[in-house]
């Protein structure tokens, strides 16, 4: 017996996803059932079919990877049994919808409804992942070196030196609370790129972070959005940019502002930000336009005035004299006492009078709104299936 365009069926309903030559040696290909995402699978001689779309954050399965018997997510490695749908084992509970599969006449065909149902494990929320609300207390000020070095065998630093007078003054005559965070002292991996994957792939917490419980960025996450009012961070000037720590930490903190991106969500709020640039070569005001520019653009706000800086310029090649120099400047170590008192002022009346406590308007900044069709992202699709 045949359907109305000549395929043969069984009594249940089929859908024709093509000719089986279009399959045979592809471990995943993107098939649309029913206006469903699909992702046939072809392991071992044998055809499978899964749903499209992972449990996790809606990652693509047909642009993963076979590993074995299992389904490899693209975005953040979460796997599937390529015909049952299962989780891989100890998380079988994490299912994908399954389908049946047959071959008739030299084309695939695919069950029109899943043959089994989507489930999920019960996964508690990452630490960070909580509201996000201030607790009270005196104003609060991280410290962020963003400095290279062994950290078994120190060396001076310019950036670090006035730094810690800063820090050093706002704990013994500011009254506030204080952490210092050195980047060299942690182990971090770099970004690796899952915004560009999709924008949906960039979560918060960080993937990586969800991911590597080893991963060290955390301390940074907690203390920039969860406890601190301020943040003054440090760095040397290399090449003309700032350190390549400083890049690193900031390229992670992407997950910080891409939830404005596509949440139209605010992480942070009420939050200074100020700087200490030194070098022994110039570029400071180029150095410090990325680093406001960063910051605003994950909604912070500055103060007057909202860095430091020292340079000897592009010939002052004698490292001893500059690093002598900072050492002997009382103008400099002035300057980081009032910087960070600026810094300390204005987050107290941000705190004291709640400037932002509304919803960012996203026009002029992020006016267009990202949207799941455009990112080819089926979010309502688990909705959608039978339950």
């Amino acid at each position: 017996m045949n359907d109305e365009r000549g395929a043969p069926t069984d009594g249940r309903e089929w859908v024709d996803v093509g000719a089986t030559s279009e399959f045979y040696g592809r471990p995943l290909t993107a098939v649309t059932v029913n206006k469903l995402k699909v992702a046939v699978t072809w392991v071992g001689g044998t055809f499978g079919a899964l749903s499209g779309v992972c449990n996790h954050a809606g990652g693509p399965l047909a642009d993963g990877r076979i590993e074995g018997d299992y389904v490899t997510c693209p975005w953040h490695n979460w796997k599937y049994h390529y015909k049952t749908g299962l989780g891989e084992p100890g998380f079988e509970i994490d299912a994908v919808p399954s389908y049946d599969v047959k071959v008739e006449g030299g084309r695939l065909l695919v069950s029109s409804n899943p043959v089994t149902k989507r489930t999920r494990g019960a996964h508690p929320p990452h630490p960070l992942a909580r509201r996000i609300q201030r607790a009270p207390g005196r104003v609060r000020v991280v410290g962020i070196s963003t400095t290279n070095m062994d950290v078994k065998n120190p060396r001076y630093s310019t950036s670090d030196d006035l730094l810690a007078e800063a820090m050093h003054h706002a704990a013994t005559e500011l009254d506030v609370d204080t952490q210092t965070i050195h980047l060299a002292g942690l182990r971090f991996r770099p970004c690796e790129g899952y915004y560009s994957k999709s924008a949906h792939a960039c979560t918060w917490p960080c993937s990586i972070t969800q991911m590597d419980p080893q991963d060290q960025m955390d301390a940074v996450y907690e203390a920039v959005v969860h406890w601190a009012d301020v943040v003054l961070v440090s760095t040397p000037i290399r090449w003309g940019n700032a350190s390549s720590l400083y890049y690193r930490m900031v390229e992670r903190m992407n997950c910080v502002q891409n939830q404005v991106t596509i949440a139209n969500r605010v992480l942070l709020r009420n939050k200074v930000a100020s700087f200490i640039i030194t070098g022994g070569q110039d570029n400071v005001q180029a150095v410090a336009g990325q680093m406001l520019g960063f910051f605003a653009e994950i909604g912070c706000h500055f103060p007057q005035f909202p860095y430091i800086a020292h340079s000897r310029g592009w010939s002052a090649e004698d490292m001893e004299n500059n690093v002598r120099a900072v050492q002997m400047s009382a103008e400099l170590r002035e300057g980081a006492r009032s910087l960070i008192a600026r810094a300390v002022d204005m987050a107290q009346l941000l705190l004291d009078h709640e400037e932002a406590p509304h919803t960012t308007a996203r026009g002029g900044r992020k006016a267009h709104s990202m949207v799941a069709d455009e990112l080819g992202v089926d979010q309502g699709e688990a909705v959608a299936e039978p339950a």
